[in-house]
């Protein structure tokens, strides 16, 4: 074999390598899962250096650091390989600010939690959310939250879970209460006690369907196909709740959820009971805004809700999903079209999909 047809044979090698694409395109997401050294000028890099190309016969790939310095290679003066990325800065940076933020009472104001990351406020804010899918202001609301939840099934009271869980005035705690927890401090600290859950199960080309009802609107539809394994799901959410039978007022409803999944043309307008944090909120705001005969794709429903790098995140807030169709999780896909992630179940997702296209 000669030289000529030895580097061919070493390109092709190269370029059927998946991490040549991210080479190629100077990926930061894949910096820190492999590194790749260059025969002619002995040095190692990340893969989002921003040095010229290097041919990709000369290109070798590396799963560490040490594996590349092993075999010779020196870390590239231009993206340092040898030192925390850029994205590791941030994410130690981030995560030192909601330390803090879960520390601190008042929470620190955003000029604070900058200069102690040595960023502008602007640049900080954006690399916070960018990270964590919240701005540093949603983060200290949805760590309170978490607090008054664990303050409320500890303190003697709900005024000192309030102040424990540092609200500074019982006036503005109400005033976020219903929306965070779905039903009064006093009702949430008894376990969901006495709160009223109206329920009813029907059947459905899908399977079974149970459709549930708060005083603040339908707070539940889960498909399979066991109704007795709906009704103990609903019940393990709700372990003190009175859960109510429907009546025939009720069941109407059902039917009108029923008629949405076996025609989606005729549309879904019901109040919701949506329980989440804020960025499941918001993906799920998003979600309700694909119309129905379309899909968006994990990394789009991020980009939509500016934060690009959340994908995983995303994906898991629609995992979290308490409202099949009415909140179409069904409707978000794999960037390379694939169907996956629905916990009602692939084959519904598909035949959720396919119905609406036919509309």
């Amino acid at each position: 074999m000669t030289a000529s047809e030895k580097d061919l044979e070493l390109a092709a090698a190269t370029e059927r390598d998946p991490r040549w694409q991210a080479v190629v395109a100077r990926s930061a997401e894949a910096d820190g899962t492999f590194f790749y050294s260059v025969r002619t000028t002995g040095v190692y890099c990340r893969p989002s250096c921003g040095a010229r190309r290097a041919r990709p016969e000369n290109v070798r790939f590396h799963s560490t650091r040490e594996d590349a310095e092993r075999a010779g290679f020196r870390p590239c003066k231009r993206c340092k390989p040898d030192r925390p990325s850029l994205a590791e800065q941030h994410a130690a940076q981030v995560t030192r600010a909601c330390r803090r933020i879960e520390t601190s009472e008042p929470a620190p104001r955003l000029e604070e939690l900058a200069a102690e990351a040595g960023l502008s406020p602007f640049h900080f804010h954006r690399v916070f959310k960018a990270l964590t899918g919240l701005t540093p202001k949603a983060y200290a609301a949805a760590h309170r939250g978490r607090r008054v939840r664990t303050e409320l099934g500890r303190m003697p009271s709900v005024t000192a879970a309030i102040y424990e869980s540092g609200y500074g005035s019982n006036a503005r705690f109400y005033d976020e209460s219903r929306q965070m927890l779905g039903m009064t401090p006093t009702v949430y600290r008894a376990g969901g006690r006495d709160a009223e859950i109206r329920f009813a199960i029907g059947e459905c080309s899908l399977g079974s369907i149970l459709v549930a009802r708060s005083e603040l609107g339908v707070c539940a539809i889960l498909l399979g196909d066991d109704p007795d394994a709906l009704a103990r799901d609903l019940q393990d959410r709700f372990p003190r709740a009175r859960l109510i039978g429907g009546d025939s007022d009720f069941e109407r409803l059902v039917a009108q959820v029923v008629g949405f999944v076996e025609a989606p043309g005729i549309g879904l307008d019901l109040p919701l009971d949506v329980r989440g944090t804020a960025f499941q909120q918001r993906v799920w705001q998003a979600l309700r805004e694909i119309p129905a005969g379309s899909t968006a794709t994990y990394a789009e429903i991020a980009a939509r809700i500016g934060t690009p790098k959340s994908v995983r995140a995303v994906a898991g807030a629609c995992a979290a999903n308490l409202l099949a169709v009415a909140i179409p999780c069904h409707r978000v896909i794999r960037a390379d079209g694939g169907l996956s992630g629905y916990r009602w179940g692939v084959e519904r997702k598909r035949r959720l999909l396919q119905r609406e296209a036919q509309t």
